[in-house]
């Protein structure tokens, strides 16, 4: 391996290591917890070098917001292909969306600005999921005479349902597993069919 090369390698396991870092601590102690310093003692470099990767924290919090984004649309992606009927593949879809918001607080929350200020409007991946919802709403309404903004209205009145009880498990004390199944259920197999009926 040439010099460059190891030089460039070295340089993205450095950027890695400050973005494992941060996410460690965000674990930890939350995001109000995070720091430039806390990150560079996490990896014990001085807090300069850790500026020449991100000119600062909310440059670390974009980047992290993007990975989001990024991991949420694998999880979607592969959800989509185990079905060629669209009312199914939406309904996985939605439920898969719910497991990652719960199983990734802190990510979802820097994602959406649960309890935080968000980046979403900074980073272009924040479209990934309606990009990836709207050929399947599309497929559904395929029987009757509908516009793409006809989608993306019923991809946020799911969004709405699902980010809004998200929300309320994140924040708050939560729901019984019970309950949010039963509005899941609800709300999912509900719009599914109204979009059916048109």
């Amino acid at each position: 391996m040439g010099s460059k090369d190891r030089i460039l390698r070295l340089k993205e396991e450095t950027r890695s290591n400050i973005l494992t870092a941060a996410f460690e601590i965000v674990k930890e102690e939350g995001w109000k917890g995070l720091s430039m310093r806390k990150i560079a003692d996490r990896i014990e470099y001085t807090a300069p070098i850790i500026y020449e990767y991100f000119d600062n924290k909310d440059a670390i919090l974009n980047e992290l917001t993007k990975m989001g984004f990024e991991a949420l649309d694998k999880v979607l992606e592969k959800e989509q292909a185990k079905h060629a009927e669209p009312e199914k593949q939406l309904y996985d879809m939605w439920l898969a969306y719910w497991d990652f918001a719960l199983n990734n607080r802190e990510i979802y929350q820097v994602m959406f600005g649960v309890e935080m200020t968000c980046c979403i409007a900074m980073v272009g991946e924040a479209q990934l999921p309606s990009k990836r919802f709207c050929p399947v709403i599309d497929q559904l309404m395929s029987g009757y005479e509908h516009t793409m903004e006809d989608c993306k209205q019923k991809y946020f009145t799911f969004f709405s349902v699902i980010h809004g009880l998200v929300s309320i498990n994140i924040v708050g004390d939560g729901l019984s597993t019970k309950m949010n199944n039963q509005i899941l259920n609800d709300a999912i197999g509900g719009i599914i069919k109204a979009i059916q009926q048109g």
